[in-house]
């Protein structure tokens, strides 16, 4: 099974995501549904997507879910609950959970005003309702305010399932790398962490990337975190804004391409299928 393990989608007249209105964000200040998206996974060859949330609300998390139900390729919904009222969280994980399409849990922790707002103690407190109902969460762990958490996070909450979004955008436009590795590293140490490698061209300069400038930094996470906790994800259709969905399949393809097939099993396929426990797969 190939798996697309971070797209989005979002409904401009049905929802509010105010991070849209921001001008380097206009190219994509419009509705983007699955009949955008079908047509690029067929010629990709891709079987199942993880649809994610683009918005602290539950607004967004019902209409992915109903996404998911019309459409069979949607192989799960990341949604969101309010991890800062752990009552609340609990409540409506037990809702969701009943929807076997709902796999996991974000929250846009780089939007908050506070860098530290997912180590806040009642934050915390939200995060192990996750873990005792054993739902994952996706963390956008964008360097440099956030990956130096994860840490923190694995240790406080050692029995939950994390994955690291985006290789938590490495400053590859500035071909900058020791401090993002030295987190990476620390990050890779805990055997519940996983990572996405996903969202590399729009950290990259936008106008020129090619999969050349990727390859330290996917090679640093195949080497920390290994095949079998890193998956491809396309970041689709935020990644538009630096390419096609198409340049962004291929790039990541060349450079995995270099660690052998049964690593490239893992990353465009496996890996996904078993974190999120998609249908048709062993836990």
């Amino acid at each position: 099974m190939r798996v697309d393990a971070h797209q989005h989608f979002w409904n401009n007249e049905a929802g509010d995501y105010p991070w849209l209105d921001r001008p380097e964000n206009a190219a994509i200040n419009c509705t983007f549904g699955p009949d955008m998206l079908a047509p690029l996974l067929g010629e990709a060859g891709i079987d199942r997507t993880v649809l994610v949330q683009a918005m602290d609300s539950a607004k967004d998390t019902e209409s992915m879910l109903v996404l998911a139900a019309e459409n069979a390729w949607i192989g799960g919904v990341v949604g969101w609950v309010p991890l800062d009222n752990p009552d609340a969280a609990g409540k409506r994980l037990e809702t969701l959970l009943r929807n076997t399409k709902f796999k996991g849990v974000r929250h846009l922790i780089h939007e908050e005003a506070d860098p530290d707002w997912v180590v806040r103690d009642v934050v915390i407190e939200g995060l192990k309702v996750l873990a005792a109902m054993d739902v994952p969460f996706d963390v956008v762990a964008v360097f440099p305010n956030h990956l130096k958490h994860v840490p923190e996070l694995a240790e406080r909450v050692p029995n939950l399932r994390m994955v690291i979004d985006h290789l938590a955008k490495p400053p590859i436009k500035s071909k900058a790398m020791d401090d993002w590795k030295q987190q990476m590293v620390r990050a890779a140490g805990y055997p519940q962490v996983y990572a996405k490698v996903s969202g590399l061209n729009t950290a990259a300069d936008w106008n020129t990337w090619t999969a050349q400038d990727f390859e330290p930094y996917i090679d640093v996470a195949f080497e920390h975190f290994g095949a079998n906790r890193l998956m491809f994800g396309s970041d689709w259709p935020v990644a538009t804004l630096a390419g096609t969905y198409r340049q962004v399949w291929d790039a990541t393809r060349q450079v995995v391409a270099r660690y052998g097939p049964e690593a490239e099993l893992a990353i465009f396929g496996d890996t996904a299928a078993q974190f999120y426990r998609l249908a048709g797969v062993p836990s």
